[in-house]
């Protein structure tokens, strides 16, 4: 049952499409197709002068309306015009960064709650104009008091309950969908809107922003790739971010780009590169790299550099997930579908008992359509599409730890082909990822690895005489026991239980019986007991025979 706030919550938002004349949106959500009946209420549905407007402005004052969840996903869909039309790609784009700003009344009080102190002591300058307004927080440019220029950032008024409140009408209708839709069961609705939950929750502590930013910085220190502004910690609080201001051209500007003999092709390839090092070097990746949080340093323009803002959404893949990501994109690119298909039965990512033939078949039957084609000419996000397809047939489970990787992969294909439509990200990201798997076989690889697990096993080696001791010690009392562990021996230990109680109570219910018969016969008084043997015994007989196994 869906709480009442949260049921008001979802007619809200159908009413909101509909006010902004998106009907076709309201009767796509099946659930939700009765409430288009209240546009016909006066004051309830679509307004004239929405009509009027360009589709994709109607849809991103929507988004701004529902507010910053969905604005994020305005953000998402913003940075893929290649699956979009243009006109609707544009205007979402405006959600990047232009998202309406709050008062600057509001800034000044959320920085007095935070330091406890005058402005005017923090801050040599103080702009009260936003730099830049997005869906959690806005930027304000300041001076610090020895002349260093910083930008401010200041979280939304409200912008946690807000999204507490969409968040949690995402795990109902998860919950909903799980028990009533069984097609969405493998898509584990609850597990992503879980993930989705926690990587939202972590964006509103701006601390938190500030360590990854701080730990980014650290990963590309000196790197011709990507620039990391520094983070002025003495001026960080929970709810405020205080960083070196930056400048650059923003990555959505071509014209700008070109203008500056930008290296397109390079600047593309770049950003490729950057991504996969963060996943498979680093193991720690910015995963919102839309156009509103990346600029492009001018100065040398054979070889871009990177900027990156916004650090709120990072992510890492544990060890097992990054090695099998890692040997499934090479199994694709040198099209080992056999491959393929091992790596993702022995995962456990298909339904048990799935047949390793049965799934390079498939993957070998969507696939070679698109290899066939030049590899500029594949897409990312129609690859994963095709996948989805074999995903469906094998009840293939979705990996929740990856939903944020695979957002960002397609973000970073969609950026790279708008700077440079000929982008190959297959071949850019080859090189890569084999040159990664080369190191982590290699002689260095496997020394480091057995550094870093040295103090572990010296521990274990100076406890192990002592260990042997007591197991030695045990043996010679008696007290030595083995523990087997196997998927079915707790139902077997189980099954020979009952079978010990059911044999108990048979014999012990014909035990009885026989002494109630022996009783009654042998005419001793007085005779109920015997009567009283006899019916207990029946008794336990018959309750022995119900517990038999089958």
């Amino acid at each position: 049952m869906i709480p009442p706030r949260q049921l008001w919550r979802m007619l809200h938002i159908q009413r909101v499409l509909l006010k902004h004349g998106l009907d076709e949106l309201v009767y796509a959500a099946h659930l939700f197709r009765p409430v288009a009946r209240l546009r016909r209420i006066p004051g309830f549905g679509i307004r004239k002068a929405s009509r009027d407007l360009p589709l994709g402005v109607r849809i991103r004052e929507a988004l701004v309306e529902l507010g910053p969840i969905f604005v994020k996903f305005g953000q998402a869909l913003s940075t893929r015009r290649d699956l979009l039309p243009r006109e609707i790609a544009v205007e979402l784009a405006k959600l990047q960064d232009r998202v309406p700003p709050f008062p600057a009344a509001e800034t000044h009080r959320q920085l007095a709650a935070a330091y406890r102190q005058p402005l005017e002591s923090l801050f040599a300058r103080f702009d009260d104009e936003p730099l830049a307004a997005a869906s959690i927080a806005q930027v304000h440019t300041a001076a610090l008091p020895d002349g260093r220029e910083a930008i401010v950032k200041v979280l939304r008024p409200g912008v946690r309950e807000q999204i507490r409140r969409d968040v949690d009408v995402l795990h109902s209708l998860a919950a909903l969908a799980e028990r009533y839709w069984g097609e969405v069961r493998r898509l584990r609705p609850r597990e992503v809107v879980r993930e989705f939950d926690t990587t939202l929750m972590d964006e509103l502590d701006l601390m938190r922003e500030a360590a990854n930013a701080s730990q980014l910085r650290r990963n590309f220190e000196n790197s011709p790739l990507l620039y990391v502004p520094e983070v002025y910690w003495d001026w960080c609080r929970p709810g405020v971010l205080v960083m070196e201001r930056i400048h650059g051209i923003n990555i959505g500007q071509t014209a700008e780009l070109h203008a500056a003999g930008i290296d397109m092709r390079r600047l593309a390839a770049n950003g490729v590169e950057i991504f996969f090092t963060q996943v498979f070097r680093h193991n720690f990746f910015h995963a919102d790299m839309h156009p509103g949080n990346i600029f492009v340093n001018p100065d040398e323009p054979a070889q871009p550099q990177y900027i990156a803002v916004d650090f709120g959404i990072v992510a890492s893949l544990n060890p097992r997930d990054q090695q099998y990501l890692a040997e499934n994109f090479l199994a694709f690119f040198n099209r080992d579908y056999q491959r393929v298909a091992r790596l993702h039965v022995e995962s456990g990512w298909v339904a048990p008992g799935t047949r390793v033939e049965e799934v390079e078949s498939a993957f070998r039957t969507v696939c070679e359509p698109i290899f066939n084609r030049p590899l500029k000419d594949i897409s990312f996000g129609q690859f994963l599409v095709r996948l989805f397809t074999v995903a469906r047939r094998f009840d293939m489970e979705v990996q929740p730890q990856l939903i944020l990787l695979q957002k960002t992969l397609l973000n970073i294909e969609g950026l790279g082909r708008e700077l440079y439509p000929d982008l190959d990200l297959w071949e850019t990201a080859q090189p890569i990822l084999e040159e990664w798997m080369r190191e982590r076989v290699s002689g260095r690889a496997i020394v480091d690895r057995l550094r870093e697990q040295l103090p572990e096993v010296g521990e274990t080696i100076q406890e192990f005489p002592q260990v042997i001791h007591a197991i030695l010690q045990r043996a010679a009392e008696g007290r030595l026991q083995v523990e087997v562990k196997h998927p079915g021996i707790e139902v077997l230990r189980a099954e020979l239980h009952a079978d010990r109680q059911q044999r108990w109570t048979t014999g012990a219910g014909g035990a009885t019986f026989v002494g109630g018969v022996l009783w009654l016969g042998l005419d001793v008084s007085p005779v109920a007991p015997g009567w009283l043997l006899l019916v207990l015994g029946a008794g336990l007989l018959a309750f022995g025979r119900l517990g038999r196994p089958a």
